[in-house]
Order: C-alpha cells, then structure tokens, then sequence
C-alpha cells in the first residue's frame, strides 16, 4: 500500500469486495476454467481429442531448458487435453530416457510429484532423422499416427530449431506431417477437420527481406490461423495486464496521449555478459535479440488505439496501426554500445564482450542499443518513445516507465517537485506501481515522492504465475493468436529497423560503432545524454522497493 501505510496489513480491505488472496489450487481451477469457457466462445480447446505435440530439436539447448520442462508442467497441472501425447525429432540418436536425464535438472520436480513425471515420459517418444529428407518426416508421420484414435488428432509442431532449417522443415510438415481426419466439436457438436499448428521461434528472418521471404515461403504451406509465431515476452503476466490496465480503468484514459504524457521508456535490462554464447549471439546483437521484437511489441501494447473487443484479430489490427505510424528509426536518434571488462570486477564481470572465444575478433556487434521512437498519430504526436536494451549492466529489470509532463503552475520550492511516473515491472517481480508526490510528516509543506504499489507478490501471496510459455502453448491448444505475432506485424517491426541494421553492419568506414561501457554499469554515459534530449528526467533519489507479501 502507499507510503508508510504500506505495513498496516490489518487495515487492508479485499480489493473489488472480492478475497483479500487467491491459493494456488484456486488460480489452476481458473485457468482450467477459462481453457473450457474460451474467450466468448472462441477458445477450441477440446479435453476429449487426441492431440501430439512434436517437438523439433528435441536434442538442442531450447527444448532441453524450455519446452519439455514447460510441457511437464502443463501435463503436472492437468491443464492439457488428457489424450495429448509429446514426439520429439532431432537428428541425434538418443532415447526417451536421455531427454529425461538432460531436463529433469530444469523440471523443478517436487518429492510427491516423481509419480506423475512417470506418466509424463510414458507419454512420450522419440524419432531420430534429419531436417531435409522427405523419407525421415514420414517416419515421423508414422509415430504419430500411432496415438491416433481410429486416425485423427490435432497436432502441434515445435520449430525449437536455427532459423537456417525453417524452410526445408516447413515443407516436410506440409507434404508428410498434417493432420488427417474430423473429430466432434465438444460444444457445437459439428464435425471439425483435425487440425495442424505451426510454432515459430525467433528470430524470424534477419531483416525485411530475408522476413519476406521465410513469410512468403510459410504462407504458401500453411494458412495464418495455423502458424504461430512465438515472442515469450506477449507470454509475460504484466504484458498481457497492460491491456486490462489501459482499457479496464477509466482514470488513465484521459491522460493516456500527449497532453499529459512527456516520455515513455521500455527497457531490458541483464546483468549477465554472453556467457560463452558469443557466437550465436554476434550473428544478431541486441537489436535483433531483444528490442525489433520484444520492446516493439510492449511498446505497440502500450500505443495502440482500444480494440473494438478482445478478439485476436481486432487486437493485432490496432498494434498493425500504431506501427505504422512509426517511421524508420535514425542513427540520430540511437546510441549503440558494447561491454568491456571491469578490471575491478569480480567473475565473468572480468571479461568484456571480445573476450568471449566464441566472439569474432574485432566485433563491432552492439551488447547495448537505446533508440527513440516517433508515433506520428493524434495521440502520440510529439512524444518520444525510448527503447533501451543491453547486456552486463546493472541489474535484471524489464520495465515500462510512463513519465508525465511537468506540475503546471508550481507553488513549492523549485526542483523539490518530481515528475509522476507509472511503471509497469515486467520482471523481477511484477508489478505496477505509480510515483507521486506527498506531503513529508511534520510542520511544513515538505514535499516527498512515495508510490501506490500494487505488487503481484503481495497482491496473489503464494500463487505461483503460469510461466509465460506455458499460457503461449495453452493458446495454441486454444487456438488463439492473440499473443502471437502476425506477418504483417512482422513486416512493419523489420521495416522499422531494416535501414538502420544494415547501416550498423556496412562495410563502409563510417558506420557508427558501439561505445565501450563497463560491464555492471547503466551502459554508454551519452545513452542517458540522449534520452535527456528527449525530454526523459532522471533523478536517480527514489528507488522503488517491493512491498513484501
């Protein structure tokens, strides 16, 4: 709660005349609950028909750390379809019993659960075959035809593969893999063709050319309601809340638009270096990792007009608009960065960037990257919407900070006024919080910054947040495509950023070169010069401290 009420827990009352908590019991009843009811109807989520999850790359680094241990959670909660059985594919020769051994360290199996980790892995199998070869995806079909009932099943198809292999994969799953068949419709009671999903990783192309391409190369296998292309941050608690909080609350729509709002700022921030990644990672930098999809998807969230209902389609045609408006960015308007070693540091904070073995010698790959965003509509014209992404800084955060324009009219001692910000905590933590301005206890009209805090920690005490890939493979059990990103989505992001991309990575002399910052700071001094420029104020005397549950 507030300021210094925030301990006085006896005088907190049940938000919305509802219980003051939610157990964990009660929170999986709910999202079973909302799996059956579907969002007005849409959801074709179906207990009763057989579905196979395949997962692609089953041997490789993705599959191990995340999506078999996202898929024994699901399956450990019951919040799949009870017939729903998991294939994985790769090209090495291994056993279902040596999936198991390289994830169980990432299952977080709990002593009572070992029981059901068994159930868990008899629903599994294996297939080993390469990504190229017609007569190795029909093996593939020939396992899972053998959990069909009578010949039908959905299926699913992780691509937990290099985007190097998508094209060959794609057309393997088109020629050998779909799905043959009709099952009855649990609510309608019509015959339904057995359908084929598509899950995509990212990156999805390297620029807007190579993103056509790979686009134009699915969209000739496969309808858009059948691919899914996957950025885990729509997956976020807080990133889907945006949406509530906008629309769900009439005192922020006034002050939702350029009259009120200064500057908005999405940040991410690690504090961690490549770790031995370099490699891969210096094939696309940050720009790529991190801020062409994840930040410009929080940021079309955080932009976009109200939807005319929460159907995915009305959804993804407002984020399309608002992106639209936003012209190329400039190199005028970015500041590009990379780590160097902290020779005072302790660990990895030793090493810079070039370092790393993995990092091609002389790389000018940026670790760091903050740009300013211009939304050129009636709600947004003026505003500056500053990205800021990077590697071996300071701390883990990822925020979205909407800072209000300056107190018209101020009666108090200059400077001692703050701008209000609204902050929505992605992570660590969940959050949203919003700084004001009270009065400091005593005779006088001393001023102070204090915060209304609603913390998820506090608010949902020991209820444990569905990971943001578990909610994304529900959806596509669902089918919906809400949080998932459409191709013309993905046009507008690469256009946005292809120009400045390819200026980066010239070969001319005078492309612009990442600044040297030292690893466990806030990144290149002219990053905060440059948001200065842009109307964001920083004063570095508050910092928000959690409420504790």
């Amino acid at each position: 709660m507030p300021g210094g009420a925030r301990g006085d827990s006896a005088e907190v009352e049940p938000h919305g005349g509802g219980v003051a908590a939610l157990t964990q019991e009660e929170a999986l009843e709910m999202i079973k609950e909302s799996l059956h009811g579907g969002q007005e109807g849409e959801s074709d989520y179906d207990a009763n028909v057989t579905h196979v999850f395949v997962v692609l790359g089953a041997s490789g680094d993705l599959a191990t750390k995340k999506i078999y241990p996202t898929l024994w959670w699901l399956f450990r909660d019951r919040l799949l379809p009870d017939n729903t059985y998991f294939v994985g594919y790769a090209r090495s020769n291994i056993k279902v019993d040596d999936i198991r051994k390289k994830t169980f360290q990432h299952m977080q199996v709990k002593d009572d659960q070992k029981n059901r980790l068994d159930e868990f892995f008899q629903h599994n199998s294996y297939v080993a075959g390469s990504y190229d070869k017609a007569e190795d995806f029909q093996h593939l079909n020939e396992e899972i035809k053998k959990f069909e009932n009578a010949g039908r099943a959905n299926r699913l198809f992780y691509l937990a593969l290099p985007p190097s292999v998508y094209k060959e994969v794609a057309s393997n799953i088109r020629a050998s893999c779909m799905a043959q068949g009709t099952f009855k419709c649990r609510r309608s009671g019509d015959e339904r063709k057995c359908w084929t999903r598509v899950i995509v990783e990212k990156p999805f192309g390297h620029d807007s050319d190579s993103s056509a391409q790979l686009s134009n190369h699915f969209a000739s296998l496969f309808a858009e309601d059948e691919i899914y292309r996957i950025d885990h941050y729509l997956g976020k608690e807080m990133v889907q809340n945006l949406m509530v909080l906008r629309f769900a609350n009439r005192i922020l729509t006034p002050v939702w638009n350029r009259d009120n709002v200064a500057c908005v700022t999405i940040l991410f921030k690690e504090p961690f270096g490549t770790q031995g990644r370099g490699g891969y990672f210096d094939d696309y930098g940050i720009i790529r990792d991190v801020m062409q999809n994840h930040l410009l998807q929080i940021l079309s969230l955080v932009a976009m007009e109200r939807p005319v209902s929460t159907k995915a389609e009305d959804i993804r045609n407002e984020k399309v608009k608002v992106l639209r408006c936003i012209n190329e960015v400039q190199l005028n308007d970015v500041v590009l960065g990379q780590y160097v070693g902290d020779p005072e540091g302790k660990g990895d904070a030793k090493e810079g960037y070039l370092d790393d073995p993995t990092v091609p010698k002389g790389s000018t790959t940026p670790t760091f990257a903050l740009a300013v965003l211009h939304i050129h509509n009636e709600r947004w014209e003026g505003v500056p919407f500053i990205l800021r992404c990077g590697k071996a800084l300071n701390e883990r955060k990822a925020e979205v900070r909407i800072q209000f324009r300056d107190v018209s009219g101020n009666i108090f001692r200059p400077g001692e006024i703050d701008r209000n910000e609204l902050v929505f905590r992605v992570q660590p933590g969940e959050a949203v919080y919003m700084k004001l301005m009270s009065k400091k206890p005593g005779m006088l009209f001393d001023c102070e910054v204090t915060e209304l805090d609603f913390t998820y920690g506090s608010r949902y005490a020991g209820v444990k947040l569905p990971d943001a890939y578990e909610r994304l493979i529900l959806d596509v059990f669902c089918g919906s495509q809400i949080n998932f990103v459409r191709s013309d989505e993905l046009v507008e992001a690469w256009r946005i950023f292809t120009p400045l991309l390819h200026a980066i990575e010239s070969q001319k002399p005078l492309k612009p070169l990442p600044i040297p910052y030292k690893y466990g700071s806030r990144g290149p001094r002219e990053a905060d010069e440059l948001a200065a420029q842009h109307n964001f104020k920083y004063t570095g005397a508050y910092k928000w401290v959690s409420s504790k549950p």
